[in-house]
């Protein structure tokens, strides 16, 4: 699976996140479906005191943020690694205003996969 590991500093303690089988049980889906997830680039996962987790943020509705997916791989093609977006999409951004990841949330994509394209060439 790929995951960040063993980066403590890569998100803040007071970013909420949820162990790989609850957020299975929000999405109604097997845990071994959260990896795909994961491995696919759909979601991002990190490790907290030796458990994978995944950013609450990331998740609405049972559902996974929508424009989430699209931004990773942008960055990913943009030569950026898991660690350095987690850290981009909850850094705060005054354009946006807030952090990539609330106005993902917020329904705002385009905008955030725009920033993410400027970013990434």
């Amino acid at each position: 699976m790929s995951e960040v590991s063993g980066t403590p500093a890569v998100l803040s303690d007071d970013v909420e996140t949820m162990p790989v089988p609850d957020v299975a049980q929000l999405l109604s889906v097997p845990v071994t479906r959260v990896h795909q997830l994961v491995r696919d680039g759909h979601l991002l996962s990190l490790r907290r005191d030796g458990v994978t987790v995944v950013p609450a943020d990331f998740l609405a509705d049972g559902a996974v943020v929508k424009g989430l997916s699209g931004t990773i791989t942008v960055l990913r093609d943009g030569g950026y690694a898991d660690p350095d977006i987690l850290r981009w999409l909850f850094a705060d951004d005054e354009s946006l205003p807030g952090t990539p990841v609330a106005a993902l949330k917020e329904g705002r994509h385009k905008e955030v996969k725009r920033r993410a394209q400027a970013m990434a060439f």
